[in-house]
């Protein structure tokens, strides 16, 4: 299990974003009673057909004569394709799934998303859903990783002050050796950094510490993870976990830290266009991600932690809670989400980043 990965790494060292814009790929799913006619659930998500496809199976085992067109675009291609199509009159997606927390709670307080009461929306946990409009399906800390090899003499560090030391401690012979992601480029990055200035207060200190070390700044986590599991980066800060969790389980040279003085807690967010061409489809395919069944195919075939507190395990919020209670800082599905929309603000926190990077 990839939780299990994390749970080792809590007590010290383990042992042993968006890109522009791409053509959205469409797959189709054919119903499995083989029925023609039968009525598509449309789907537009950001989650890799590969990681999709155990949660669409069980969706079509229990609805057989659904078929789904799945397609797979970029977060910011959700939100534009939806808004899009909503205000020219036209049907878009029946289901909406997506890692940009706020453009999806932005898409529900400005009309595009409908209101889905499901048998598990009063059992949800407060901070996942806003208004039984739109909910939050997964549970994904943002971790420090690390080579593991580099580390056999010294602790990686296990909170922001400790990843201070480390930088300054080693100064040049570790420049050029730690990356991040690009807060310009990546949505999860400046998600996560964002909420590191509201829960740290010397923020900029780690990043000046990061320019003072030549960081290396990418859109995506497999490219920081690869430099990480081949020896060529020491350490990636604020990286997704599950994400994270994947390459350790994959490669013996990639080492999991879950911060110890917080650790910002992200989701991927489901919900039904106020457009949607078959809205029932739509809220039938949110209520199995939602259910006990849904939620334990995200745990245990797509490895990424659970929320719904029906479900037990390593791999879920709940057991996750329970270890580590006030470390963890979900990020609460609310408008609060939408305050670094604003084009201002988002520009000024983007410049003070760049500034900070550049101070020696």
């Amino acid at each position: 299990m990839r939780f299990l990965i994390l749970c080792l790494c809590l007590a010290g060292p383990c042992s042993g974003a968006l890109p522009g814009s791409a053509a959205a790929q469409v797959l189709m799913f054919p119903a499995l009673s083989g029925k023609k006619d039968a009525p598509v659930l449309t789907v537009y998500s950001s989650l890799d057909e590969p990681l999709a496809k155990p949660m669409i199976d069980g969706f079509q085992a229990a609805n057989p004569d659904v078929a789904v067109s799945y397609e797979d675009m970029l977060t910011g291609e959700i939100y534009d394709r939806i808004v899009r199509e909503t205000d020219a009159g036209k049907k878009t997606a029946d289901f909406a799934f997506s890692s940009a927390m706020d453009l999806q709670v932005k898409l529900a307080n400005d009309g595009y998303a409908q209101a889905s009461d499901l048998p598990m929306s009063d059992r949800w946990p407060d901070w996942a859903n806003w208004r039984n409009t739109v909910y939050a399906l997964t549970f994904e800390p943002a971790v420090f990783v690390y080579n593991k090899p580099s580390f056999q003499h010294e602790a990686p560090p296990s909170t922001r002050a400790e990843f201070i030391e480390f930088l300054q401690k080693h100064g040049d012979s570790i420049h050029g050796r730690i990356g991040t992601y690009d807060i310009e480029r990546s949505g999860v990055g400046f998600l996560f950094m964002s909420r590191d200035q509201e829960q740290f207060g010397d923020i900029w200190s780690v990043v000046r510490a990061m320019g003072a070390a030549g960081v290396k700044l990418y859109s995506t986590s497999g490219a920081i993870l690869e430099r990480v599991a081949d020896g060529r980066f020491l350490l990636g800060y604020n990286i997704v976990g599950s994400y994270a969790a994947d390459w350790a389980s994959r490669s013996p040279n990639v080492g999991i830290v879950l911060p110890k003085d917080y650790t910002v807690v992200m989701s991927r967010i489901g919900l039904v266009p106020q457009a949607a061409a078959h809205s029932d489809l739509g809220k039938r395919y949110l209520e199995f991600f939602m259910s006990k069944e849904g939620q334990t195919i995200m745990a245990r075939e797509l490895q990424i932690p659970a929320v719904s507190p029906e479900v037990a395990g390593n791999n879920t919020a709940t057991t996750m809670r329970e270890m580590l209670g006030g470390q963890l800082k979900p990020v609460p599905v609310s408008l609060g989400l939408m305050v670094y929309l604003d084009q201002v603000k988002r520009a000024r926190l983007i410049s003070k980043w760049n500034e900070e990077l550049r101070h020696q």
